[in-house]
């Protein structure tokens, strides 16, 4: 008969603190005093959610309100060129059953023929709910629902004495022994880890009790030479992924977000009256952009926050008039991203008013805007007191701005490093920048920088810089900017701008980019116009110029028709066409579609030069390739 196995846990908020789940083995009454006490801490910690101001605020149990997110085995492959938000637009048109989904509470389930799972990697973008899934992974650890087989989270230290600082129910506990003890890390946010992970250079440790650099321990818990029976979970923005050796993990799993009927689970859990969650997903569904946009966790919150304001506004001035209205004015909310993202300043601004006295002035704003545009230059999420100097913010008054509007700045205290800074979201940074840089610098001079961005990381802040040029973004912007701060570049010379780029010689990533650009302005002409000439079968590629080639590519993407159907792409290789590159990444083609594909191919009409294809693992297209097409093959 099997003993029962219980798991300690350790758990870390990122990756500069550890979070640490110890599995029992073999259960005496000293270690079951350990568990209970590190369970019993592990959730009073992190059971609950705060939203509102500092940790002042509401807070919510995490169980209430958790929906599950779309967790898929493996990830994607090529290097991106995209900002994460284009990672996300173009995962929202993938269909799902082209993916393996895994559920979080199963990362180390192994199927019976494979090896055991050590190591998990799982890579998402910002906001997509990484660090909820580990607070939710820990809950149920320390609740008893899950994973209840795991236990037990600059100076030269020990593995052991490191685990012991920050996790003292652990101390006197021996984790080398193996018949009493599985333990699990989980290094939350690897992403914003500044130790140089150097698995090549770095020393082999295996003795836990002597002392090393945190980037020796790190490094060599990875490989597996500390601690050899360890598991590891390790999150991870998807660009810092690729700072592990592929042969340290045994599986790589990804973080999709949420799916269209999840985003809708989320707002009814959000909200205890269903009419106003009915009204809320109404109206996210209102804008495309903003329903796409909803697949990152942080996003639903944000757009729940403005248009629960917006919901409550209009109630409170409708009983003024004595009057009961059933429907939102459409044309009150917010439509784009730049118009959400200004509803979301207002809002922190206006409860920081009230529940404090404290008004954030325009300087605050400012030097905070200052911050926020230079780190993000530079690519940075997390900055250090020496950053903030450079701004002109006063470190010993830094708190006040987290403990003013957590939702805009937080604060967080380090292993090593000690006090650092970051934006609760990458793109409440971004849209601080913009707003920055809509009034100190040249709109087209910041245009240019980021088109020159090679991964696209200013996307999104270009977005939202030109959004804010919008006349109808003063008044939402009324009391941060005064009539001399308003840039004065006007409108129609800035889509003018746009075109003469479009036109230019750009890669498709920022030619798409730039589309997105003209959505926030709400500027449809050049979209309409394709449009047009594609339903009436009038489009002639000879007479295209190239930003009317931008536009085609950007109505297809943007298109909810179904367009990954090789029985639709196979004639346009029959027919006479100038088509001389096929990317066909992302797609799970099948023998049929295979099929469909070679006769084009096959096709003397055919002008293809280049066929882009990843073979997924779990497919034989490539056999099927060779089979239907061995003379074409190189």
């Amino acid at each position: 008969q099997k003993k029962q196995r219980n798991i300690p846990f350790i758990c870390s908020q990122k990756v500069h603190t550890f979070v640490l789940l110890l599995l029992f083995v073999y259960l005496d009454e000293l270690v079951l005093i350990h568990q209970r006490q590190l369970k019993s801490n592990l959730k009073r910690k992190y059971q609950c959610v705060f939203e509102g101001i500092a940790k002042h605020g509401d807070s919510t149990l995490l169980n209430n309100i958790y929906t599950d997110l779309y967790i898929t085995l493996g990830g994607s492959e090529q290097v991106n060129t995209e900002h994460e938000v284009r990672q996300i637009e173009v995962a929202f048109r993938r269909h799902e059953s082209q993916e393996i989904q895994v559920e979080c509470t199963n990362l180390f389930e192994a199927p019976e023929q494979d090896k055991e799972i050590r190591t998990v990697l799982t890579k998402g973008v910002a906001g997509i709910g990484k660090s909820v899934s580990v607070q939710k992974f820990v809950v149920d650890w320390a609740e008893e629902k899950e994973n209840q087989d795991i236990s037990f989270e600059e100076e030269n230290q020990s593995l052991m004495s490191l685990v012991s600082q920050f996790f003292p129910e652990t101390k006197g506990l021996n984790l080398t022994r193996r018949n009493q003890f599985k333990v699990l890390f989980i290094l939350d946010g690897l992403d914003e880890c500044r130790l140089p992970l150097n698995f090549e250079g770095n020393e082999t440790w295996r003795d836990v009790s002597s002392p090393a650099s945190l980037d020796v321990l790190l490094t060599n818990l990875i490989k597996g030479n500390l601690l050899p029976s360890a598991l590891i979970w390790i999150t991870t923005r998807p660009a810092a992924a690729s700072k592990i050796p592929p042969d340290c993990i045994d599986r790589l799993t990804e973080i999709r977000g949420f799916n269209d009927a999840q985003k809708e689970e989320y707002f009814r859990k959000r909200f205890t009256d269903q009419n106003q969650a009915n009204k809320i997903v109404d109206l996210v569904k209102q804008s495309k952009s903003l329903f796409i946009m909803c697949y990152i966790p942080v996003f639903c919150w944000i757009s729940a926050t403005v248009l629960q304001s917006i919901l409550e506004i209009k109630r409170k001035n409708y009983m003024k008039n004595a009057k009961i209205v059933d429907a939102v004015n459409a044309e009150d909310t917010p439509k784009t991203l730049t118009q959400m993202y200004t509803h979301f300043l207002r809002f922190q601004i206006q409860q920081s008013r009230r529940k404090y006295d404290v008004s954030w002035d325009k300087d605050t704003i400012l030097s905070l805007g200052k911050l926020a545009f230079q780190q993000l230059e530079r690519n940075n999420l997390i900055f250090y007191d020496t950053d903030l100097e450079a701004c002109g913010i006063d470190v010993s008054k830094a708190s006040v701005y987290s403990g003013m509007c957590t939702q805009i700045f937080k604060e967080d205290t380090g292993i090593i490093l000690g006090t650092m800074y970051c934006f609760v979201h990458l793109s409440i940074q971004e849209f601080i920048a913009a707003l920055y840089a809509h009034l100190f610098l040249d709109i087209n001079n910041q245009m240019d920088k980021a088109l020159e961005s090679d991964s696209g990381h200013l996307d999104l802040f270009l977005r939202f810089l030109l959004g804010l040029s919008l006349e109808s973004s003063r008044p939402l912007l009324r009391g941060l900017l005064t009539q001399q701060d308003s840039n004065d570049q006007s409108y129609k010379e800035i889509v003018q701008y746009i075109k003469q780029k479009l036109d230019s010689n750009l890669s498709p990533e920022r030619s798409i980019n730039l589309f997105h650009c003209l959505n926030e302005l709400n500027d449809q002409t050049l979209v309409k116009e394709i449009q047009s000439q594609l339903n009436k079968g009038s489009l002639s590629s000879s007479d295209l110029s190239p930003a009317q080639w931008s536009a085609v590519a950007f109505v297809l993407l943007t298109s909810e028709e179904e367009l990954e159907d090789c029985s639709a792409l196979a004639p346009v290789l029959v027919s006479d066409s100038n088509l001389k590159e096929l990317n066909m990444n992302n797609n799970n083609l099948q023998d049929s579609g295979v099929k469909k594909l070679c006769i084009g191919l096959k096709s003397i009409n055919c002008k293809l030069e280049i066929l882009r294809y990843v073979v997924r693992p779990q497919t034989k297209s490539v056999i099927c390739f060779t089979y239907y097409l061995p003379d074409v093959l190189i």
